[in-house]
């Protein structure tokens, strides 16, 4: 039996070569999250980048490129798993997203670098490089604007604190107030949850709510001894 090595040297050598451009390229973005100390840094960037490219580079060699087709297509399904590992909720904030998504593409910078496309591969790593660079300044500057909750899809919650045993009583002090108020509750959720205290919120129906308004109810919800204390929030829609 011939040896495979020898028969297939050229292609091993193409192989090679992937491997190297998916590694230097998926080190890359990876420097950049780490760098920014993000939950999947260098070493996880370069290996989903090296994965793709491996399973791309097998398609390739194995049934030409409509298996490299075949077998990408199952290599953006199951990123979408590795991703969601690394997306988390604290509370009413989802951080990770933006982790998840560059973990995607670095994903498809190892498959282009395993069809063989490396040029491809170099431009997306550069787009992928000034989106989670260039475009930082931009979204900070956005971030500290004040919101305006005219033009913004807002999420309003009003927020009550009080004691472990009477959080069934303040859930419906919520709803009594809020629909006194014609704000209608969406769903009530606990916030935090300690030995003495416990952050009840209530989210309302999506909507245009006015300040003024939402400051009456929470001073009607401070009339009540079951309440330590209680306020409102605005955030946009996730």
């Amino acid at each position: 039996m011939k040896s495979i090595f020898i028969n297939d040297f050229a292609a091993t050598a193409d192989t090679l070569v992937a491997f190297l451009a998916a590694f230097l390229l998926g080190t890359a973005i990876g420097f950049e999250r780490q760098y920014r100390q993000r939950t999947a840094g260098l070493r996880t960037n370069v290996l989903v980048a090296i994965g793709a490219a491996a399973f791309a580079s097998m398609g390739m060699r194995l049934l030409g490129p409509e298996g490299a087709t075949r077998i990408i297509s199952y290599v953006v399904s199951g990123i979408g798993f590795l991703g969601a590992g690394v997306i988390m909720k604290e509370g009413i904030n989802v951080r990770g997203l933006n982790t998840a998504a560059t973990l995607w593409c670095s994903a498809a910078v190892g498959a282009f670098c395993g069809s063989n496309l490396f040029a491809e591969a170099v431009l997306l790593t550069l787009f992928v490089l000034a989106g989670n660079t260039l475009l930082r300044p931009l979204v900070n500057h956005i971030n500290r604007k004040p919101m305006d909750e005219r033009v913004t899809e807002a999420e309003y919650r009003v927020h009550a604190v009080c004691d472990p045993e009477h959080v069934a009583d303040v859930r419906d002090l919520l709803f009594t107030e809020l629909e006194l108020a014609n704000y209608p509750i969406q769903d009530t959720e606990v916030l935090s949850e300690s030995d003495d205290q416990v952050e009840i919120a209530a989210l309302l129906v999506p909507t245009t709510a006015d300040p003024k308004e939402l400051d009456h109810v929470v001073v009607a919800l401070e009339k009540h001894p079951q309440i330590r204390n209680a306020t409102w929030t605005v955030g946009t829609i996730n």
